[in-house]
């Protein structure tokens, strides 16, 4: 098979790797139709991590099922799923909690798309193994676009947990999301309608950014030095340090600050204001599996719609010039061969 291969900073390489085998009862093979950068792939391909090569990269992709061990019930060959970023069970302890994204039965970090907790290949690739077939893939809907939902995998999803748990505790809520990160940014200003939020305040000084936030029904604030205002749920989807520590001024008494950016080193956080303003901050990889499901309903419904952000689609021939290019959200396609 081909597999999509990070090198160094800006250096992608398609090159030929051993198909992966079905090596346990409950594994599958699937072959993305449809995978997508997320905001970590982004900061992999420009050098922004401390993670080394050479690795296969990517972790959100929509796929076909290819084959099926024997111990697999669920999942069908043919079907068309979506495969989350991370590897996980389904049955331990913390999976049946709902984290995913911490199994207790996979080396800790364990993902598709980089080398932490083991080689599980990446998402870009020809072919990909799951160990969990039942456990992790989602069907995707009839009615669905697979092209547009890719990032269901993770930014998606990830944006629906982050503006979804606050709202359901404060319900029409104003949400403040804190933009910066990419494509995930404004999938939290979607998520935030579709979970309930009154209005949305959209921060950002990234203009093109800012301008399709305002499509979605977001008021737009261009960034500057200036206090941020006052929000119950504000959302960080900056992915830098000086505005994470903004974000987290600009929660009210009582509310509740989520970040969905990645950071890589320690950095500094106000906590003398969330002290005195009884704030809650929550961070963390996301546990996308239990929630895959009703994103992708809400898609379905019409209440979300993923393919405003999707800005570019192309083949494995273009695949590297669209990943290395600053389009927000480019999905590389390939054509089914399971009907």
């Amino acid at each position: 098979m081909k597999a999509l291969i990070y090198e160094g900073p800006e250096q992608l390489a398609w090159q030929e790797r051993p198909d992966p085998r079905i090596e346990g009862a409950s594994e599958a093979i699937v072959r993305p139709i449809a995978s997508a950068p997320c905001d970590l792939d982004r900061a992999i391909i420009q050098g922004r991590t401390p993670l080394f090569p050479p690795f296969e990269i990517g972790h959100e992709c929509v796929a076909e099922v290819i084959a099926i061990g024997e111990g697999v019930v669920r999942t069908k060959v043919g079907e068309v799923v979506v495969v989350p970023w991370s590897i996980h069970c389904g049955s331990c302890g913390r999976c049946r909690r709902g984290l995913t994204a911490s199994c207790e039965n996979v080396t800790p970090r364990a993902m598709y798309g980089t080398q932490l907790g083991g080689d599980f290949g990446g998402l870009f690739s020809e072919l990909v193994r799951v160990p969990y077939a039942d456990a992790m893939l989602v069907p995707v809907p009839d009615g669905v676009d697979p092209i547009h939902v890719a990032a269901a995998s993770d930014n998606l999803t990830d944006a629906w947990i982050a503006v979804s748990a606050p709202l359901a505790k404060r319900p029409g809520a104003a949400v403040l999301v804190v933009g910066g990160a990419g494509g995930i940014s404004l999938y939290c200003v979607q998520t935030a309608f579709a979970a309930g939020a009154s209005r949305v305040t959209y921060v950002d000084r990234n203009d093109e950014r800012l301008a399709m936030a305002a499509t979605f029904g977001a008021t737009p604030i261009k960034r500057d030095d200036s206090r941020l205002p006052e929000h119950d749920v504000v959302i960080d989807a900056s992915a830098h340090p000086a505005e994470l520590a903004r974000a987290l001024r600009a929660v009210a008494p009582g509310g509740e600050c989520v970040s969905v950016g990645v950071y890589f080193l320690d950095v500094a956080i106000p906590i003398l204001d969330m002290y005195a303003n009884d704030v809650s901050f929550r961070i963390g990889r996301p546990s996308v599996g239990p929630n895959i499901e009703k994103v992708l309903e809400l898609v379905r419904a019409r209440t979300l719609d993923p393919s405003k952000v999707t800005q570019r689609i192309v083949g494995e021939d273009d695949a590297i010039e669209a990943l290395r290019s600053r389009a927000m959200k480019p999905v590389v396609t390939r054509p089914r061969i399971t009907r």
